[in-house]
């Protein structure tokens, strides 16, 4: 029998590229509000549903029962979660409650993406056994829910991940490497960050990752990214080297400069070595998928 895989945030860049890897295999399931964005509706089945709405979802869990809760819904505007904290506590952990006690009175397996912004940034790249010390209320959030998680005597697997990008069909929201992309092709100067520093993730490993992780029913904690550690300032520099821009229009500038709302941790990154091993994460760099992501996009605009 077809196991069946539930996918909460499908109207996302995740989500969408998860509904697409899936559903060649599984029967698939995909929650999210409003019209379905993925263009390609056929294989699976959509519901519009707020997943906030917790008793709906869990009468339709109840009638689906899936083998598999891939929950990709979050809010993860780092700004946002800080000025509107309810808000981003209802989706980023109380929805993450609800599905826990759905998974533990159906015996569900949960799959929940989580983010390097649990960490402080003194101490990267971080392996999955590091002490977490979230700055932002985006990262504490993430924490609460990854707790309640691993507290839950639940199958799961949490996938932590950074500064995710991709192309899917219908993009609901610009990511850094568009907007960076776009901004020069408009002859805009943009000012960068130079003293952040992360390890960027292509959205198809992590959709991999997820497929991986329930074709090998792996449990517990897994680091996803790519495997070199840059500021943002040098990805935006790989960035306009990828598709030949002007380097001119970037401009360096500091996190104290830019005064955001939430504090970012300045140094995250990962040990990729588990999930290599494990998942069968590729070790690649940022700019080796960034040229990935450019034969997409060139294909897309075809």
């Amino acid at each position: 029998m077809t196991e069946k895989v539930l996918i909460t945030g499908s109207n996302g860049l995740l989500g969408q590229k998860l509904v697409n890897f899936f559903k060649k295999n599984y029967e698939v399931y995909a929650l999210s509000r409003g019209e379905n964005k993925n263009t390609n509706t056929k294989g699976y089945t959509y519901y519009n549903i707020d997943v906030t709405d917790f008793y709906k979802l869990n009468l339709l869990i109840n009638n689906i029962q899936p083998n598999f809760i891939i929950n990709a819904a979050a809010m993860t505007n780092v700004d946002e979660c800080e000025e509107r904290k309810a808000e981003c506590d209802i989706i980023n952990v109380e929805l993450v409650r609800q599905l826990v006690q759905s998974c533990k009175n159906n015996n569900i397996h949960l799959i929940h993406i989580s983010t390097d912004f649990i960490f402080d940034g003194k101490n990267g790249p971080y392996k999955e056994t590091d002490n977490p010390n979230p700055l932002s209320h985006y990262g504490l959030s993430k924490l609460n829910s990854e707790e309640i998680i691993i507290n839950a005597k639940i199958e799961y697997t949490i996938i932590r991940t950074i500064l995710v990008y991709g192309i899917v069909d219908n993009m609901r929201k610009n990511n850094i490497i568009l907007w960076i992309k776009d901004s020069i092709e408009n002859k805009r100067i943009i000012t960068i960050i130079d003293d952040q520093f992360r390890m960027p993730t292509f959205v198809d490993d992590l959709a991999m990752a997820c497929l991986s992780a329930v074709q090998k029913k792996a449990r517990g904690i897994f680091n996803v990214s790519s495997n070199k550690l840059l500021s943002i300032y040098d990805m935006a520099i790989e960035i306009a080297n990828t598709f030949n821009l002007d380097k001119s229009y970037i401009k360096r500038i500091t996190t104290n400069e830019l005064n955001q709302k939430a504090i970012r941790p300045a140094v995250t990154g990962f040990d990729l070595e588990k999930a290599n091993k494990i998942l069968d994460l590729p070790l690649v760099s940022f700019a080796e998928r960034l040229q990935v992501f450019k034969n997409q996009l060139e294909a897309f605009n075809n």
